[in-house]
């Protein structure tokens, strides 16, 4: 069980890696700024490390494979769920902003 869950954070982070490489272009190094502290690839790392190993525990997976297979989807998929729920909260942003609204909103008179 553990050792599933140590190779599920692996490769999930590796995956992580991969995808930051490629919507980037490159690996970019964590830095930190005057205000804010940017975790670059490392980030990346650890959201596909902790939904790889999230994914594996809930689902109860006993196979190797299949846990490799399983955290490399999941390690590449936690970027495209993180933009998707910011997706979201920009959405409904613009929904509560009051004014102008779209064209296909408003009622036919």
């Amino acid at each position: 069980m553990y050792e599933n869950i140590v190779f599920a954070t692996l490769f999930g982070g590796l995956a992580g890696v991969i995808g930051h490489v490629k919507s980037k272009g490159k690996m970019i190094m964590p830095r930190k700024t005057k205000k804010f502290i940017y975790l670059g690839f490392f980030e990346d790392f650890l959201t596909g490390a902790m939904s790889a190993a999230l994914l594996v525990l809930s689902s109860g997976i006993s196979s190797v494979l299949n846990v490799l297979f399983i955290s490399i989807i999941a390690g590449l998929g936690g970027e495209a769920l993180i933009r998707k729920l910011e997706l979201i909260k920009w959405q409904e942003h613009e929904e509560s902003l009051p004014g102008k609204k779209p064209d296909n909103c408003q009622k036919e008179k």
